[in-house]
């Protein structure tokens, strides 16, 4: 089976830590990541959120690739509805130019956090004026290029290897879209895992693009014995949020779906609980799912999402994966 193997990071806050805890137990993930052979390393966007410190994904990156050196390092992604198509295209040219050929620009149409942080970022601006996001993507297109040079606009400075690009979604919408654009897709199966959308989404965005097939981002998660995975688990849960205006969103409790309606400004809603889609087991189970997917979709590779547990387990199954030698090449 020829696969490549990336992971996404959210910096989740331990118990007892803090945010410097959090951010420095990314960086040994991504070091480690690197020596195992792992192809990406990514690192999330979420706002107003005090159990990640993950809410500028630019910053991080930075970092991380002075702290790497063959890896790709990127964002999964940048909350695009937030910002400037210009910025973002400078802040990645600028990445891409620090580090020739190891940047990624990963970006999603999801807020990143709730209503009020919505609301904070978007503060300066103009409702009326706010580019749609397919517009913000042909804008970043036009950015990014380094044939651009004699463009009365130019996104400074102009690397000499442009940041690949990745459009985040789990829909049919956003295969079409992805393929409008030339972006990579990649499908959020760890939000999303519904086997039906997945397949139609798959084959949208390979007939669009004369036989490419999305990246697939799952939830992933391998220890020592079956046992032991489906012990840590068997107790992670996700709150769906129903609004009136037909807004969902997923959260991690009962809590924060009142707190996301309130900020809202709604008193009417529903909530949905269920399990999320996790693959865990001992790394040789888990190499068995990402072998059949890759044989019933052509998935050549799959960025792993690890569910919110310690940095040590976290640890421990990256290693885990890399030993049952899941194809990782960089």
């Amino acid at each position: 089976m020829t696969y490549l193997l990336s992971l996404l990071d959210k910096s989740p806050i331990e118990p007892g830590q803090d945010a410097s805890h959090a951010l420095q137990s990314t960086v040994r993930l991504a070091l480690k990541a690197e020596q195992l052979g792992y192809h990406r390393f990514w690192v999330a966007e979420h706002h107003n959120t005090l159990g990640l410190a993950s809410s500028a994904p630019e910053a991080l990156i930075a970092y991380l690739l002075a702290r790497t050196s063959t890896i790709r390092i990127g964002s999964g992604g940048v909350m695009l509805q937030h910002y400037s198509a210009y910025k973002v295209a400078e802040t990645f040219n600028l990445l891409a130019s620090l580090a020739p050929g190891r940047v990624d620009l990963g970006v999603g149409k999801a807020p990143g956090g709730f209503p009020l942080s919505t609301r904070a970022l978007q503060v300066a601006i103009d409702p009326a004026r706010k580019p749609s996001f397919a517009d913000q993507l042909s804008d970043i297109n036009a950015y990014l290029s380094t044939n651009s040079t004699s463009a009365e606009l130019v996104a400074t400075p102009l690397p000499g290897v442009a940041p690949d690009r990745f459009l985040l979604g789990a829909s049919v919408e956003s295969a079409t879209l992805a393929a409008e654009k030339g972006w990579e897709l990649v499908f959020a199966g760890h939000l999303n895992g519904d086997p039906d959308n997945l397949r139609k989404t798959f084959e949208t965005y390979e007939q669009a693009t004369g036989g490419k097939r999305p990246i697939l981002a799952l939830a992933a998660f391998a220890a020592e014995s079956e046992e032991q995975a489906r012990a840590r688990v068997g107790d992670l849960k996700i709150v769906k949020v129903f609004l009136p205006n037909g807004q969902c969103v997923n959260v991690g409790s009962e809590e924060q779906a009142a707190e996301f309606a309130r900020q809202s400004g709604v008193t009417d809603y529903r909530i949905e609980e269920k399990a999320p889609s996790v693959l865990h087991g001992t790394a040789r189970q888990v190499r068995k799912e990402l072998d059949d997917l890759h044989r019933r979709y052509g998935v050549s590779e799959f960025i792993l999402d690890t569910p919110a547990l310690t940095t040590a387990e976290h640890l421990t199954s990256i290693e885990l994966l890399a030993k049952e030698r899941l194809s990782l090449v960089a």
